[in-house]
């Protein structure tokens, strides 16, 4: 395993094969060439014998889109914007991977990410580049435009007719290149297509059971800005083929409109598809030229219909459910797709990459496999959302499962255990697994089930948890590199505007609020001092936003005034609070720093606390002082506010300074009765 299990930061975008785009096109343009790239050759090695099959090589040619168009007209990367109406299926068997482009052109924003700012005029050198999401960040795949042609046709994805644009062969071409050949993309996966091109994750619905509206849950997936794709079952023979409706089996559709009309003095329910073939649609009722079209209401007719030969068509509800089999819907969030017009959930990601080897014992299990984290109090259901990434790199073509296992366990709140056991190593280091006593293993027997779907590379699986603590245990068959995203349902009283809640909200820097000594000078008392009540006005009104539940009380504040307190007179002078204020500014550097990978500041990030605030250089604790500090200063799910967070931080460093203050030899101290007990009383 690998030992970094702290939650990303945010990272470069990384260079496929370690190719430069920049520094190739210039080196290009410089020397009058167009590029050639090595690393993906023309040639069928980049296509596949498999794809090649009964087709007559001598005849294979790779063309550049000028070219190919002899100068007939002029290529263009794009034409008035990028439109699924540009694809039209080739050869490879990659609809799973051109109807996730197709909904994907619904979100031009999104889309820009993938295709960059290129054109065949300004700086062209027959280079292109485009970029692919992959365990948890962006890959930046370069290509040349040479394109496969058999006599004289297109192999792949080609330009409609008369639309000359190449970016859809261009992005199936880097695809192709990022997966390894053209014939990697023949026969796909949906989920797989859709976090490649969003690095979002994936709900997985089963039409045949889904008892909701479907209208109103794609309209509210519409809403969200998800991807929305869908497909058919398989045929007996396995492959896809046409059927007598006009639908193609074992293939893919992207989810285009969904809609409620009024038909014959009632309601209607509509679902709007498009086929990466672009020429083939379904024949039954509301297609294209249907009866039903002709009586329908004028207003509804003009809205919604157009009768042309371009892939895109309108089937009824009861149809969609009775010929597809699955619908996938792609956010960078978990949508909960029946809340109709409800307020848009919020969740916190935690992200966790690692690399996992075979294990063969219940302690090799275990070893560095765990990943610990607490769910705040949400009953809802699907309140919890896994989703595992694997790369590429550690998957190979005969592989027919996914690579990993896990399983979920709530921790028994009897059980104690070190924040160390997960996210950190050192000389005195004992693995969780090791201090769990003997009935904690009995769980490992009745681990939490969930809703699963899965692919050779994608896993996703939701939960419905109640609030407290539970463990990630992975294992794996072979080795492999993986990204772990956690969602967590935000409770509805904490929610606001921002992607990944905090259950915290502390306003800007203490820096940018003003200088101390004018705070100090609002509150203080006559000017002089500040006792523990103003104390607790100061910092609610300074520090944070005022969120219900999370302010300072006016114990911690008492408390904090005593462990600052100098003269032991109950009140903060200018002197004293202005140490204060410099931890305080201190504490939220470190508390804003932890919360902002994972969205809630949890007790297992006590010790990174510790480790992140200067004014405890030098400061160590025992695993089992980390234990107590669990219990005394977060709440029954985990969460530690930055009230509690502050007075942890602050009783430290007094604690551990009055120690070294009051040893003879720094291992041990003698104290009177009455010194004991004004210590530990007041301070």
């Amino acid at each position: 395993m690998a030992h970094n299990q702290e939650t990303l930061a945010k990272t470069p975008v990384i260079k496929f094969k370690g190719q430069d785009f920049n520094f190739l096109r210039d080196h290009c343009l410089s020397r009058g060439l167009l590029f050639e790239d090595e690393t993906f050759p023309a040639e069928t090695s980049s296509i596949g014998l498999q794809l090649l099959q009964g087709k007559n090589l001598s005849r294979l040619m790779w063309r550049r889109p000028k070219d190919i168009l002899e100068g007939k007209s002029e290529p263009h990367f794009i034409l008035e914007g990028a439109s699924r109406f540009d694809i039209q299926q080739g050869e490879a068997g990659d609809c799973w991977f051109l109807a996730a482009l197709g909904s994907l052109t619904q979100n031009p924003q999104h889309l820009q990410k993938i295709l960059m700012d290129q054109s065949f005029s300004c700086h062209y050198a027959g280079i292109f580049r485009f970029r692919f999401w992959q365990c948890g960040q962006w890959v930046e795949v370069v290509v040349d435009d040479r394109l496969p042609v058999l006599n004289r046709e297109y192999l792949f994805v080609h330009p409609r007719n008369n639309n000359q644009e190449f970016w859809p062969c261009l992005l199936e071409k880097a695809y192709a290149k990022f997966r390894g050949s053209y014939l990697n993309l023949h026969y796909g996966f949906l989920p797989d297509a859709l976090v490649d091109l969003t690095g979002g994750v994936v709900t997985s619905i089963d039409l045949h059971s889904f008892p909701s509206d479907l209208v109103m849950m794609l309209k509210t997936a519409a809403k969200a800005g998800s991807l929305v794709t869908c497909g058919t079952p398989a045929s007996p023979t396995g492959e896809a083929r046409r059927m007598e409706d006009g639908l193609v089996s074992q293939h893919a559709y992207t989810v285009t409109g969904a809609e409620r009309i009024q038909y014959r003095g009632s309601w209607e329910d509509l679902i709007r598809l498009w086929n990466p073939w672009g020429n083939t649609e379904w024949r039954g009722h509301w297609a294209d030229g249907s009866p039903e079209w002709q009586e329908t209401h004028h207003q509804w007719r003009r809205l919604l219909y157009e009768n042309k030969d371009d892939g895109e068509f309108w089937m009824s509800c009861q149809d969609f459910q009775d010929n597809f089999s699955c619908l996938y819907v792609c956010n960078q969030f978990p949508v909960s797709l029946n809340h109709g017009n409800m307020p848009p959930e919020r969740w916190s990601q935690m992200m966790f990459k690692n690399h996992a080897v075979p294990g063969n014992t219940t302690e090799e299990l275990l070893r560095d496999t765990q990943f610990i984290f607490s769910v705040p109090e949400s009953m809802e259901d699907n309140n919890v959302v896994m989703s595992f990434n694997i790369m590429l790199q550690n998957l190979k073509a005969k592989d027919e499962k996914f690579p990993l296992t896990f399983k979920v366990f709530k921790v028994d709140p009897q059980v104690r255990f070190s924040p160390f056991s997960c996210f950190c190593c050192c000389a005195s280091f004992q693995p969780f697994w090791k201090r769990l006593p003997p009935t904690f293993f009995s769980q490992f027997r009745n681990a939490v089930k969930g809703i699963v779907s899965k692919t050779k590379c994608n896993l996703t699986k939701y939960f419905s948890l109640s609030p407290g603590t539970y463990v990630v245990v992975i294992a794996t068959y072979r080795e492999v590199e993986f990204l772990l995203r956690i969602f967590l349902k935000m409770p509805d009283g904490d929610r606001n505007p921002s992607s990944n809640f905090s259950l915290t909200t502390l306003k800007a820097s203490l820096l940018e609020n003003g200088s101390q000594g004018s705070i100090f000078h609002k509150y203080a008392h006559q000017g002089l001092d500040i006792d523990a009540t103003q104390l607790q006005s100061l910092l609610n009104q300074e520090l944070l936003r005022g969120t219900p539940g999370d302010t300072f009380s006016l114990d911690e504040c008492q408390s904090i005034v005593a462990l600052m307190d100098l003269k032991a007179n109950g009140r903060l002078e200018q002197e004293e609070f202005s140490r204060l204020w410099s931890r305080l500014i201190q504490c939220q550097n470190v508390f804003q720093n932890i919360q902002k990978r994972s969205g809630v500041f949890l007790s297992v990030d006590l010790w990174k606390a510790i480790k992140d605030a200067d004014f405890l250089a030098g400061t160590s604790v025992s695993n089992e002082l980390l234990d107590l500090m669990t219990l005394r200063y977060s709440d029954h799910s985990g969460r530690v506010s930055f009230p509690s967070l502050v007075c942890f931080l602050l009783r430290l460093e007094a604690m551990a300074k009055t120690f070294q203050n009051l040893s003879n030899d720094g291992k041990g101290l003698y104290l009177t009765k009455m010194e004991w007990m004004n210590l530990v009383m007041y301070n």
